[in-house]
């Protein structure tokens, strides 16, 4: 994206906070592309047989981000980092459907029961329950952490949105993320 573009994008996301939905219009052209890729890097890491498509992910954003009415857009990066954070939020929430789903499933042979038990919506839920722990004690390196992976934001970006130094976000995200592997590998062990 251009300076002009990104330039635009801001005029454009401030036109739309303040209730012009022509904006709003304007902008979906200008983000779909990046929403786009943002949307398949979040699901390439994902199971092979995930029913959520990219293009869904990135539908299924814009239905959340329309309803943003307290939002107020500040820039491109405000933005993506508030698209990311719902893209998390549906993939969170997908999961806990599906895991709900296989939980009401009446015959369950226990081979398939065991796969079950291990899959996609046991990593995506522990990771989230991990986030929801680390934010309770650290707020800002949870932030990081949904805007550096989930939103794909650079460190520039991420110090921008959270008018914080960039060596301040460097540190913080290696500090969230050995957090996180440690806690990830804990509950690990504990299912084992």
């Amino acid at each position: 994206m251009t300076a002009s573009t990104s330039h635009e994008v801001t005029q454009l996301l401030i036109a739309w906070g303040k209730g012009d939905e022509e904006a709003f219009k304007q902008l979906v052209p200008l983000v779909h592309t990046e929403l786009y890729q943002l949307a398949k890097a979040r699901l390439k890491n994902e199971r092979k047989n995930h029913s959520l498509e990219p293009a869904a992910l990135v539908n299924e954003a814009y239905i959340r981000l329309v309803d943003e009415k307290a939002v107020e857009w500040k820039n491109r990066a405000h933005f993506f980092a508030i698209a990311s954070e719902r893209m998390r939020q549906i993939l969170v929430d997908h999961a806990r459907r599906r895991k709900r789903k296989k939980r009401n499933a009446i015959l369950v042979s226990l081979t398939e029961a065991g796969k079950q038990a291990v899959g996609f919506s046991s990593e995506i839920i522990a990771v989230n329950e991990a986030l929801e722990t680390l934010a309770e004690a650290a707020p800002r390196q949870t932030r990081i952490v949904i805007l550096r992976y989930f939103g794909g934001l650079t460190v520039d970006e991420i110090s921008e949105v959270l008018k914080i130094a960039p060596r301040t976000v460097e540190r913080e995200w290696k500090s969230a993320r050995a957090w996180l592997y440690s806690q990830l590998r804990n509950n690990e062990k504990d299912d084992a």
